[in-house]
C-alpha cells in the first residue's frame, strides 16, 4: 500500500478512512476463533458510487478488500488482512423504499434486520430471517443466512429477489426484479448469496416481505430424551403441519439457558420449542395436533400462549444461547459449528455429535433449527489450551464427514469463512473448479476477501 494509493484513497473520503490502531482492531475479525489481523486501512464509504471508487482503486493497485458489516459471522469471514483494508459499510443504513401492497422493500447493505423489521411493522408486514444476531441484511446475504423461521419461510436466497453489487473492477450492476418471478436470464442474485464478499461487494438488497400474521402462538414441550424430540419433529414436517418455528434445545443448553435467560418453571430435559403463525383457527388446530404427536413421543408438560410477553421472552432465550455458553466461563471462547442434513437423518447425526462430544470430555450443548434438519454445536474452550482446540477440529471433522455421508452438508447457514475451507473441497470436489473459475473471471486481481471460502 504505498502513498500514491493511500493518496489517492484519500482524496475520495477525506477524513473517511482510518489508520488508527485501536480502529484497525475493531473491524479485524467477527465472533469467530480466529485470532484477529489488523488491515492496513479502514474505509467508510456513504454511497455505492464511493465503493466503486474505491474497488477501482484498490483493483489498479491490487490490495485486497474485507467488507465488514456488524462483524456477527462465525467462521472468519470478516478477519483482516494486513496489507489490504477493511470497508466499513455502516454509513449505509437507510431503508430506501417499503412497497407493502407488493410485499417487497429496498435497504441498503448495512440496515439490521431488526431496524428494518422496527420500520416495516406500521405497515402490516415483516421480515422473517432472524439468525440470532443483529446482522447486518448485507452480511446475511454474503452469508445465506437463516435461522428459526426458515421452515416455514425459507432462507436468504428465498428471501432476497434483488441486488446492487459493485464488482472488483469498480462496476456496478443490479440483479432481479420487483417481479414475483422470473425466467428471464441467469440467476446472478443466487450467485451473489453466499459468496462472503468473495465477489463484490453487496451495496442494496430488495427483499421478499410477508404479512404479519392475524394470530401468533407460541409452546414449549419437554422429552425424556433427544429421540423422541427429534421424531416429533419429523413428523410434524412429514405431516405438513404448519409451524413457523420449532427449536431443539438439548439437556446442556436448556440448564444452561434456563439459568443465562431466568427462564421460570422449565425443566432441564430435552425440549422444543414453536411457533405457530396463522388464523385463530388455523393456530388451534396446529397446536392441537402438535400436542398430539408430543403425547404420542412421551412429550410432557405442553404449554402454548399467544401473550406477547411470554412469546418474546422464549425467544430472546432461544437467540441468547450463544452468550449464555459465552458466559459460563471467564475469558473464554467459543467454537459454533452447524450441520445440516435430511430432517429423516437428523436423529442420527444428532446423537452422533452427542455421543462424540462426550468422548471428547467438551462442554458442547446443542441446539438447532430441527424444522430443516440444521443443528449448532456450541463449544466452551480455553485459548490458552491448544489441547482444547485440537479436541474441537478433531471433533468438526467428525461431525461433517457424518453429515456428508447422511446427505447433508458441512454448513446449513454459517458459511464457510476460513474454517471450513478444506469441508468445502470434500463436499463439491467435482464441481470446487468451477467456482473458482467464476472467481477467477470476476476478481481476476483476486482482490475481494482473498483466502475465504478457497484458495486460489
Amino acid at each position: 500500500m504505498n502513498d500514491e494509493f493511500i493518496n489517492s484513497l484519500t482524496s475520495i473520503l477525506s477524513d473517511r478512512i482510518s489508520f488508527a490502531e485501536v480502529v484497525r482492531s475493531n473491524y479485524s475479525k467477527g465472533e469467530d476463533v480466529f485470532d484477529p489481523v489488523l488491515p492496513a486501512a479502514v474505509v467508510f464509504p456513504n454511497s455505492t458510487e464511493e465503493v466503486s471508487s474505491i474497488l477501482k482503486l484498490c483493483n489498479q493497485y491490487k490490495v485486497p478488500v474485507v467488507p465488514f458489516g456488524a462483524g456477527t459471522s462465525l467462521e472468519g469471514q470478516v478477519v483482516g488482512i494486513k496489507e489490504g483494508i477493511a470497508m466499513s459499510m455502516e454509513n449505509m443504513n437507510k431503508i430506501l423504499e417499503i412497497n407493502p401492497q407488493d410485499f417487497d422493500c429496498k435497504v441498503q447493505t448495512y440496515v439490521t434486520r431488526i431496524k428494518l423489521n422496527d420500520s416495516l411493522k406500521d405497515q402490516g408486514v415483516f421480515f422473517p430471517i432472524d439468525p440470532g444476531a443483529d446482522a447486518t441484511i448485507g452480511g446475511m446475504c454474503s452469508t445465506s443466512a437463516s435461522g428459526t423461521m426458515a421452515v416455514k419461510y425459507g432462507t436468504m436466497k428465498t428471501s432476497t429477489i434483488g441486488l446492487t453489487v459493485v464488482l472488483p473492477t469498480g462496476e456496478i450492476i443490479t440483479t432481479g426484479s420487483r417481479a414475483k418471478k422470473t425466467s428471464s436470464g441467469y440467476n446472478l442474485t443466487n450467485l451473489f448469496i453466499g459468496s462472503e464478499g468473495t465477489l463484490g461487494v453487496i451495496t442494496e438488497i430488495r427483499l421478499r416481505l410477508h404479512p404479519i400474521p392475524e394470530n401468533i402462538v407460541s409452546g414449549i414441550c419437554h422429552f425424556n430424551n433427544l429421540k423422541e424430540a427429534v421424531n416429533t419433529v419429523k413428523e410434524i414436517v412429514q405431516l405438513g403441519i404448519q409451524v413457523a418455528r420449532v427449536e431443539l434445545l438439548n439437556k446442556d443448553q436448556m440448564e444452561i439457558s434456563i439459568n443465562f435467560s431466568n427462564l421460570k418453571n422449565l425443566k432441564i430435559t430435552p425440549t422444543l420449542f414453536f411457533e405457530f403463525h396463522g388464523s385463530e383457527k388455523s393456530n388451534i388446530e396446529s397446536v392441537n395436533s402438535v400436542s398430539e404427536l408430543c403425547d404420542d413421543n412421551n412429550g410432557f408438560d405442553f404449554d402454548f400462549s399467544s401473550d406477547l410477553k411470554k412469546r418474546n421472552e422464549l425467544w430472546k432465550a432461544r437467540h441468547d444461547v450463544y452468550w449464555s455458553v459465552k458466559s459460563l466461563k471467564p475469558n473464554a471462547r467459543v467454537y459454533a459449528t452447524d450441520a445440516c442434513v435430511p430432517i429423516t437423518n437428523l436423529v442420527e447425526c444428532i446423537k452422533f455429535a452427542e455421543n462424540e462430544i462426550s468422548k471428547d470430555g467438551l462442554r458442547a450443548p446443542i441446539v438447532g433449527h430441527v424444522g430443516d434438519g440444521n443443528f449448532h454445536v456450541t463449544i466452551l474452550y480455553d485459548p490458552e489450551i491448544p489441547e482444547d482446540m485440537k479436541k474441537i477440529r478433531e471433533f468438526s471433522d467428525k461431525l461433517v464427514k457424518k453429515s456428508l455421508e447422511l446427505g447433508g452438508t458441512a454448513t446449513g447457514e454459517h458459511g464457510i469463512g476460513l474454517n471450513k475451507k478444506k469441508y468445502l473441497e470434500i463436499e463439491h470436489k467435482n464441481s470446487l473448479f468451477l467456482m473458482k473459475k467464476i472467481k477467477k473471471s470476476i476478481d481476476p486481481e483476486n482482490i475481494m476477501n482473498p483466502g475465504k471460502i478457497f484458495d486460489i
